[in-house]
């Protein structure tokens, strides 16, 4: 009788803490995700930030807008996070912390955006919704102290990829009303190519981004669309990865014949790293700041060496 209450007692406590998890769980995960997406650590003094900026009417077209002090014609960083084109967040700590730390204290207006995922949209039209953000972006920057024809395109990862498409396809920013931008800043893409590497083998996240239709392989390809001379580029690739930079070198030899001007800037940084470091205080930043200032006199004179 004793075995049979105990194993009663026991079933019970089973099911009262299969009853807890069912019950909340979904709590837990709301939480983590907001503390995730809360992440973006402590502003710096005097820095203000606008969440959830509309540019479309699905919930994924926003972005959030970090203001230094009375910004008034204020360059623009417009920051496009990665994830494989189905994951992320624009509020992710790797993404902005250390970028708003260093940039807008100096007087930068930093923009982090979201966009449409798969299965929901390719990564073409991710590019356009990129563009949609950008055009918005610039629509509204003067109200809030931007400068309309200073926006330079960053991204890291699949946001790399999308940033230079925009840059080698500038019909899609024409097409979405943007303003052409002063560069461009692709933190490790291995996807410039994205025909070249669709023939070879290659990870199974390129057939679930791009499919097996060549002719969509063709349209999201930067270094396809690539016809002739963009405005400067620079391409951090991770000297750690195999395809990282021989995709970026590829890209930037192709851009360089065609009159524009591309950087490639090998580092010996992990993938994480060279988003989650950009912005502290090392020869990395500086490396990026160098490109930054080249690109608009008024970047050079905030961006002290």
């Amino acid at each position: 009788m004793d075995r049979l209450h105990q194993r009663a007692a026991s079933q019970a406590a089973i099911h009262s803490y299969a009853g807890w998890w069912r019950c909340c769980l979904p709590l837990l995960l709301v939480i983590l995700l907001a503390w995730q997406s809360a992440s973006a650590g402590v502003l710096p003094a005097g820095v203000t930030v606008r969440r959830n900026i509309a540019y479309g009417s699905d919930p994924q077209q926003r972005f959030d807008l970090y203001l230094p002090p009375q910004a008034q014609d204020a360059p623009v960083l417009f920051m496009v996070h990665g994830g494989g084109w189905r994951r992320g967040d624009k509020a992710m700590a790797a993404a902005v912390d250390n970028k708003v730390a260093h940039w807008v204290p100096q007087g930068v207006i930093l923009i982090s955006a979201n966009y449409r995922m798969l299965s929901d949209a390719p990564p073409l039209e991710q590019a356009r919704d990129v563009a949609r953000a950008l055009a918005t972006a610039q629509a509204q920057a003067a109200s809030w102290g931007g400068a309309r024809g200073k926006f330079v395109l960053m991204g890291h990862s699949a946001g790399a990829h999308l940033v230079a498409l925009l840059a080698s396809t500038p019909s899609l920013l024409r097409n979405a009303g943007a303003a052409p931008v002063l560069g461009t800043i692709a933190l490790d893409s291995a996807a410039y190519d994205i025909e070249k590497i669709m023939r070879a083998r290659h990870p199974r996240l390129y057939d679930q981004a791009f499919g097996a239709d060549p002719q969509e392989w063709a349209a999201a390809s930067p270094y396809r669309q690539l016809d002739g001379a963009i405005q400067p580029m620079l391409a951090v690739c991770s000297a750690r990865r195999k395809d990282a930079c021989p995709q970026a070198r590829h890209f930037a030899a192709k851009a360089e014949s065609l009159g524009g001007r591309a950087q490639v800037l090998a580092l010996d940084m992990s993938h994480r790293d060279i988003n989650l470091l950009l912005g502290r205080k090392a020869d990395y930043t500086r490396q990026v700041d160098e490109f930054l200032r080249m690109l608009d006199p008024q970047l050079a004179s905030m961006l002290l060496p």
